[in-house]
C-alpha cells in the first residue's frame, strides 16, 4: 500500500486505486477505485506490468497519474505457446490447520461427503420436469415432521443425454456417473426417460466400482404406469436408508476442496483469491486437497503457475493443458483472450493477461501435483489442476463431478451462483459484502483495511470449518442449486 495504491511488485510500472483518483493526465477524468494508474511514463508499445508480470503494452503514451485501461492498453497473447522449463519455485512455509475438528458423513472406506441429501439426477433433459415433480410430491408427502436426519431433496435438471455423439455422448453419461457417486448424497435416483441415448442399463453397467447400489435407484419412466409416484416411492426406499446416518469425526485430509473465481474485479487478485490461496496451502499442509481450473483464466499467467510445477513430467502435462484449450479457442476460429467480460473492465481489469495473473493466485504457492482430465475424479492428494472452461456453472459443476465436496469462491462484482455442491462466496470488498450480504458468506475486504492477511486466512478457515460441519452457505439458504454440463459437438 503507497498512499492510496496498492503496489503488488516492486517491478510494477502501474499501481491500483484503492479509492477514486483524479487522473494526472486527463484533467477532468476520475480513475474509478480498483483501476490501474500509471506510477511513471509509460511509452507506447512498452510493456505494462502488474503482479511483476506483463499484462499488455501501451497503445499509447502514458504519463505518470494516467489511467491505465481498456483505451491506452492492449493484451500481449496469441495462440499457442511454446514453454521453456522453469525453475521450481518451493512452496511457502503453511501451516496446518488446527483446532477446527470435523465432523463428516462416511461414504464407504475412502470417500467423506459434508452434505446428507436426496438427489434425483435425469440421464437425459426430456425427463426434469419429472424429476422436480418427484421431488415435490415426496417433500409434499413426508415433510410434516421435517425429514429429519437429511439436508435436502433436490434435482438437477440439464439438457443433455439424447441427440449427442461421440465425446459429447460420452462425456455426458460419466459426468452425470460421477455426480450420482458424489459423497454430499446419501441416496440417488438415476431417472430415464427410455428411448434417449443416454440408458439407464449402460448407464447402471458402467458404474465405477466404487458404486453402492444400496443407494441408488434407477427409474425408467416409460416402463411404469406412474413415474411420479415410482420415483415417490423410490425416494422413501432411499430415505429410510439415509435418515440414519450421523456425522462422525473427519480430518482436513478428507477434504478436496474446488477453487473457483467468478464476476471478477482488479480487487479480486488483491484481496480474495490470494486469500484463498493461503487457505489451499493450509489444507494441504494438513493432508487435503485443492483444484484449480478455469484454464482459459490462466492464459498469460501460465508462466507464473508452470513455476509450481515439480518435475517435468508435471511441467509438460501442465503446458499441454493450457495448449489444448488455446486449440479449443482457434477450432472454433475464435481469439484466446477474447476475455475479460464487460463485468470485469468494470471492475478494472483490462487484459485477460491481467485477469489470469490475479486468477491463479487461489492456488498460493504449494506443488502441482496431478493434471485431471475434465471426466476424471481427484486422486493425488495436494494441489491438483483439472480441465475445465471459465464458465462460472459449468466450472463449478465439473469441480463436483471430480469430487470436491466444497467451492471456494471468489467474486468482486458479485454472483447469486451455487453449484450442486455448497458454494462458499467471498467478496473482494467490503463494499459487495455490505450491499450483497444474501450472497456473500465471507469478506476479504478486511484485508484491502488493514487486516493482516494471515488473521483473514483464519477467519476463512473458521467460515469454512463451519459449512463443512453443516452450516449452510448463502447459496444453500436461497435454495439456488445448479448444473451445466460441458457441451462442444454437435446436436442432432
Amino acid at each position: 500500500m503507497k498512499k492510496e495504491l496498492f503496489i503488488l511488485d516492486k517491478s510494477d510500472n502501474v499501481g491500483v486505486t484503492f479509492t477514486a483518483l483524479q487522473s494526472r493526465q486527463e484533467s477532468s477524468a476520475i480513475i474509478p477505485a480498483g483501476h490501474k494508474v500509471a506510477l511513471c511514463d509509460i511509452p507506447a508499445g512498452a510493456a505494462v506490468i502488474k503482479y511483476g508480470a506483463v499484462i499488455g503494452y501501451a497503445t499509447v503514451d502514458i504519463y505518470e497519474g494516467g489511467h491505465v485501461h481498456i483505451h491506452n492498453l492492449k493484451t500481449g497473447l496469441s495462440d499457442k505457446s511454446v514453454y521453456e522449463k522453469h525453475d521450481y519455485r518451493q512452496p511457502d512455509a503453511a501451516l496446518p490447520v488446527s483446532g477446527r475438528p470435523l465432523m463428516l458423513y462416511r461414504r464407504g472406506k475412502t470417500k467423506c461427503g459434508i452434505r446428507n441429501e436426496l438427489w434425483v439426477v435425469p440421464t437425459v433433459g426430456c425427463v426434469n420436469g419429472t424429476a422436480a415433480s418427484i421431488v415435490r410430491r415426496f417433500i409434499d408427502r413426508y415433510n410434516e415432521n421435517g425429514l429429519p436426519g437429511i439436508d435436502g431433496v433436490f434435482s438437477f435438471p440439464h439438457p443433455y443425454g439424447c441427440s449427442q455423439l461421440g465425446d459429447d455422448h460420452t462425456r455426458t453419461r460419466t459426468l452425470l456417473q460421477n455426480l450420482v457417486l458424489h459423497p454430499n448424497a446419501g441416496g440417488v435416483i438415476v431417472l430415464g426417460l427410455g428411448c434417449e441415448n443416454n440408458q439407464i442399463k449402460t448407464f447402471r453397467e458402467t458404474l465405477p466400482d466404487d458404486a453402492d447400489f444400496e443407494r441408488l435407484e434407477f427409474l425408467e419412466s416409460q416402463s411404469v404406469e406412474d413415474e411420479i409416484e415410482a420415483g415417490v416411492e423410490a425416494l422413501s426406499r432411499l430415505y429410510e436408508k439415509a435418515k440414519d446416518d450421523k456425522r462422525t469425526q473427519g480430518q482436513w485430509s478428507d477434504l478436496v476442496i474446488g477453487l473457483e473465481c467468478g464476476g471478477s474485479d482488479a480487487l479480486s487478485g488483491i484481496t480474495a483469491n490470494p486469500l484463498i490461496g493461503r487457505v489451499s496451502d493450509r489444507i494441504i499442509a494438513s493432508g487435503g486437497s485443492t483444484v484449480l481450473t478455469e484454464v482459459p483464466e490462466m492464459f498469460g499467467a501460465e508462466n507464473v503457475l508452470l513455476k509450481q510445477c515439480p518435475d517435468d513430467e508435471l511441467f509438460s502435462r501442465t503446458a499441454e493443458m493450457i495448449n489444448q484449450w488455446k486449440t479449443y479457442y482457434t477450432a472454433h476460429n475464435l481469439p484466446v483472450y477474447e476475455n475479460p467480460s464487460p463485468g470485469n473492465k468494470a471492475g478494472g481489469i483490462t487484459t485477460l493477461e491481467e485477469k489470469s495473473l490475479g486468477c491463479i493466485r487461489k492456488a498460493g504457492s504449494s506443488a502441482i501435483v496431478d493434471v485431471a482430465g475434465m471426466e476424471e475424479r481427484i486422486s493425488r492428494q495436494g494441489l491438483n489442476l483439472l480441465h475445465a472452461p471459465g464458465n462460472d456453472i459449468v466450472a463449478t459443476t465439473l469441480l463436483g463431478t471430480a469430487g470436491c465436496q466444497l467451492v471456494l469462491f471468489s467474486t468482486g462484482r458479485g454472483t447469486p451462483l451455487g453449484g450442486f455442491i455448497p458454494t462458499l462466496k467471498i467478496s473482494s470488498s467490503t463494499e459487495l459484502y455490505g450491499r450483497k450480504k444474501h450472497w456473500i458468506d465471507f469478506n476479504a475486504g478486511i484485508i484491502a483495511e488493514g487486516i493482516p492477511a494471515e488473521k483473514a486466512a483464519e477467519l476463512l478457515l473458521d467460515r469454512l470449518a463451519a459449512v463443512v460441519n453443516g452450516e449452510e452457505t448463502a447459496a444453500e439458504q436461497n435454495g439456488i442449486r445448479e448444473i451445466a454440463l460441458f457441451k462442444d459437438g454437435v446436436t442432432l
